[in-house]
């Protein structure tokens, strides 16, 4: 991880795809743990540091996670990420051109916890949640399209869900379709790359952008 912003309420780290938010049955350090043990001996911290988690980056997905710092950051945030007043936009590497190069996706999205896997409908279903979000074609390469994805829904697996619904499944997703193999470190090629919110304590517009990662992959778009 790397600290991309940080003041007395709140810190924003830019996280690896190999690097978890939250602790799960894997037993591996949670990036809250991290966070924690940085604040620890960045300011010399005896006995326990506050993290907060606002918000959740699935674990081969690279980009922005926000931390609260204090009880009163996380309540307000935990708030704003609820009434999505917090601005996500995502960059996303995918083999197939969309069919028009800006659009918006609505589907109703079923959560199967035993397959941890999202089904997309066009239509709503039983126990089905309603996920949205606006795409534009920003860049392509040699073999791959780059999409901006402005996300106005939270969903489990949404973006990786509705790209692959569309025909653009993410590159390395083989969980939802991506052929024909794995990216080599285990990522998807889907990275948290700008958030914006207002200040849950200062009330200060905050607009961080994280760094694509390194890799001739991300870094040979020529970008529109």
């Amino acid at each position: 991880m790397t600290v991309v912003y940080e003041d007395n309420h709140i810190i924003i780290v830019n996280k690896t795809a190999s690097e978890i938010v939250q602790g799960d049955k894997t037993g591996d350090t949670p990036l809250s743990e991290t966070v924690k043990q940085y604040l620890k001996e960045k300011y010399q911290k005896p006995g326990n540091v506050f993290v907060g988690v606002t918000h959740r980056l699935d674990r081969p997905v690279s980009g922005l996670v926000v931390f609260a710092k204090t009880s009163k950051a996380l309540a307000r945030l935990n708030e704003m990420f609820k009434n999505s007043e917090v601005k996500k936009t995502y960059w996303a590497v995918v083999k197939n051109p969309p069919r028009t190069e800006e659009g918006g996706l609505v589907n109703y999205l079923v959560r199967n916890e035993k397959q941890n896997k999202s089904y997309a409908y066009d239509k709503e279903v039983p126990n089905s949640k309603k996920a949205i979000l606006h795409y534009r074609l920003i860049g392509k390469s040699q073999n791959y399209y780059l999409l901006e994805i402005d996300l106005k829904t939270g969903r489990h697996h949404q973006i990786r869900c509705q790209l692959a619904k569309m025909g653009c499944p993410i590159k390395g997703d083989l969980k939802y379709g991506y052929p024909p193999r794995s990216n080599p470190d285990g990522s998807i090629c889907l990275h948290a790359r700008f958030v914006r919110f207002v200040h849950p304590v200062s009330k200060e517009m905050i607009e961080v952008e994280a760094p694509v990662p390194s890799g001739n992959l991300w870094n040979g778009f020529e970008i529109f």
